[in-house]
Formats: C-alpha cells, sequence, structure tokens
C-alpha cells in the first residue's frame, strides 16, 4: 500500500455517509498502529488547510468524516437554493438543548422546564433519532429519562458533548437559525440505527 494510504483515507471518508471510526479506517489499512493512523490523518487536515482545499476532514461523534470548508458556504447555499428541507421547529430546538444540556431526563422533567406539553416534539425527536430512551429513573412510576444520541453529534458537527457551546451561546445561534439542522429529502439523515448508543456522560 505504500504511499497510498492517504489516497486511501480520503477515498474512505468520501465514500462513507457517517463518521467513520479509526478503527475501521486501521482495519481498511491492514491494522495500521493508530498513532500512524491518527498522524495521517493530521497531515491530511493540515495539507487540505494549507491548500485552500474545498473539503475538510474533522473528528464528529467518535469516527471522521469530510465535510466542505465553512468558507464555501455561500456558494453552496447558492447550489441548493430551493431544495427541500425539513428544519427543526423552535419548539424542538429548545427541547432539544434542555435534553443535551441536562440529561438524562424525564419527560415530565422537560415538561416542567418548558412549561408546555412536548409529546409531539419528543415524538418527531425521537423518530429523527436526535434523542433516545436511555434508561429510567429511580422514582415513583420508574419513568422514562431522555439523553442524545450519536446522531445528535453528527447532525450538529460536534466531537463530544463537550463541544456543545454554552447554552447561552446555543440560544443565540439558534434563534439566528445557524444551529437549525436541515433534513434533505431523500436523504437518510433522519433515519438513525436502532437503538443508537447514548453518548450522555
Amino acid at each position: 500500500m505504500g504511499d497510498n494510504r492517504k489516497s486511501v483515507i480520503e477515498a474512505l471518508l468520501l465514500a462513507s455517509e457517517r463518521p467513520l471510526a479509526l478503527e475501521k479506517i486501521r482495519e481498511v489499512l491492514d491494522n495500521l498502529p493508530a498513532k500512524d493512523t491518527l498522524e495521517l490523518i493530521e497531515e491530511m487536515k493540515k495539507e487540505y488547510q494549507e491548500n485552500n482545499r474545498g473539503i475538510r476532514i474533522t473528528e464528529i461523534a467518535g469516527g471522521f468524516q469530510m465535510i466542505t470548508a465553512p468558507e464555501f458556504a455561500p456558494f453552496l447555499k447558492k447550489l441548493f437554493k430551493g431544495r427541500n428541507t425539513e428544519r427543526l421547529s423552535k419548539p424542538a430546538l429548545e427541547t432539544l438543548a434542555i435534553i443535551a444540556y441536562k440529561q438524562p431526563l424525564t419527560r415530565g422533567e422537560i415538561e416542567l422546564l418548558r412549561n408546555v406539553n412536548v409529546d409531539g416534539v419528543m415524538k418527531s425527536l425521537l423518530e429523527k433519532s436526535l434523542i433516545r430512551i436511555s434508561g429510567r429513573k429511580k422514582a415513583a412510576g420508574n419513568p422514562y429519562v431522555y439523553g442524545t444520541t450519536r446522531q445528535f453529534l453528527e447532525h450538529f458537527g460536534l466531537k463530544s458533548l463537550q463541544d456543545l457551546p454554552k447554552i447561552e451561546d446555543f440560544k443565540t445561534l439558534a434563534e439566528k437559525g445557524e444551529l437549525i439542522e436541515e433534513f434533505p429529502e431523500g436523504e437518510n439523515h433522519a433515519e438513525g440505527e436502532n437503538g443508537p448508543e447514548s453518548i450522555a456522560q
């Protein structure tokens, strides 16, 4: 394989629809040591940046993914202008923010914080695999508790929950629409794996 390892990694990331785990990349590279694999990826990141390439490699949800460089977003907006999208509503974003920052929470605790019924919003977030049932609370009735999913990290381009902005910044960005996630028609972004792994920590 020799000097083609970077090309192989590039091809793998380009072909993968989801963030690709380091172990999977290593496996394809004949079990190349993790340290060497990470060094190759870091070199590629630096090369893309220095050469002002239209793509970047980023670490998302425990894996690596190829994304478009942020500075070219205006051109992409022109390309996809008029594309059918489904956006998260403000109530859905507010509920998702509460769960992300305070998980695990019961439905009752979420409603207490939002002061509204969240049945419809919760159903929508569960269908999009942005949240999941992560267990039961040791309380009367043993209610379900909810947390975010790996899919949540992927949709918002986060490496882990530690990368969440301060809640005040999250609200500001959400109001500007910068964190409203789009689910392009015809793509499978809303279809998570059965029971995605919780990333609550």
